[in-house]
């Protein structure tokens, strides 16, 4: 668990770069030529954007015209940005994204918008962070592989694995922040490390918001909290209970109140499973009765 722990951090490290260059590549657009930003809804989420925009701004004119994109034709774009697309972890076209960034770029008028002071060296900053942005998400594969290299040398992949929605790399990243769950009394224990735990706010007769303690690993609740947007898809039980919460007669919780109570039921299953070596049953986690009528709890 300790060698987790090391490549956890290290992946927590890369994960932030990549939010700090996705944001710088946004604030260069937006100041010198916003006009690529609006071929997509979710730019920097779209590989096929990214491409483009990088293969735009290997042909970059001079004083920074966008423009001159044109002299290649729409054909050519995106036979250029097919040979892009591999760079940005995919190899799939979406015409759509590719023909809005030409169509953007190589219009004159629209092309210009933006400062007019330098702005062939701030596209060429943009171009600069994006060849960063590849190479971070490059060492991001890398090291999650290592973790779920580590995984199987605990052999811990299958048990993992056998909670719906939770990918092995989401198990890794939670694990690299707890250590062996073993090492905590309880399942709640293991909460309470995350700082998921309720804590009251009450005075004499004044009761408050009731909000999570927020004491603990800020990492591990975040590892957490992000798990759950995909365990929540494809995770009946989970969403469930996420249902029940948002939408009961009585103190109803707001969605992100409900996300976070899912993400401390998902670390107590966590836990059952690794210490018990049990494989996730969803009888078990949504607080049904065994066949032995035994009392269970999520």
């Amino acid at each position: 668990m300790g060698w987790l722990r090391h490549l956890g951090a290290r992946r927590v490290r890369l994960v932030i770069e990549v939010g700090a260059a996705r944001q710088q590549i946004r604030d260069l657009l937006e100041c010198c030529r916003p006009a690529p930003l609006d071929a997509a809804g979710q730019p920097l989420d779209s590989k096929n954007w990214l491409a483009a925009v990088t293969v735009l701004l290997d042909r970059l004119g001079a004083g920074g015209d966008l423009s001159v994109i044109g002299d290649l034709g729409a054909d050519g774009f995106t036979t250029a940005v097919r040979g892009e697309l591999p760079r940005n972890g995919t190899r799939r076209p979406y015409r759509s994204i590719i023909d809005a960034v030409y169509a953007v770029a190589a219009d004159p008028g629209r092309a210009a918008v933006g400062v007019r002071e330098q702005p062939a060296g701030a596209l060429e900053r943009v171009r600069f962070v994006l060849a960063d942005l590849v190479h971070l998400r490059a060492e991001i594969a890398t090291v999650e592989a290592r973790m779920l290299a580590v995984l199987d040398e605990l052999r811990l992949t299958a048990l993992v694995g056998s909670i719906p929605g939770e990918s092995a790399v989401g198990a890794a990243t939670i694990l690299a922040e707890t250590g062996d769950p073993a090492r905590f009394g309880s399942a709640r224990a293991l909460v309470k490390h995350a700082g998921l735990c309720p804590r009251a706010n009450e005075s004499g007769h004044y009761n408050g918001t009731t909000t999570i303690s927020g004491r603990g690993r800020p990492e591990l609740r975040a590892a957490a909290w992000r798990v759950v947007f995909a365990a929540l898809q494809h995770n009946p039980v989970m969403a469930a209970r996420h249902a029940h919460l948002t939408g009961r007669a009585e103190r109803p919780l707001a969605d992100n109140q409900a996300r976070v109570a899912v993400a401390a039921g998902l670390l107590r299953q966590l836990h059952a499973v690794i210490v018990t070596g049990t494989p996730w049953n969803p009888a078990i986690a949504a607080g049904h009765r065994d066949q032995q009528g035994a009392a269970t709890a999520a």
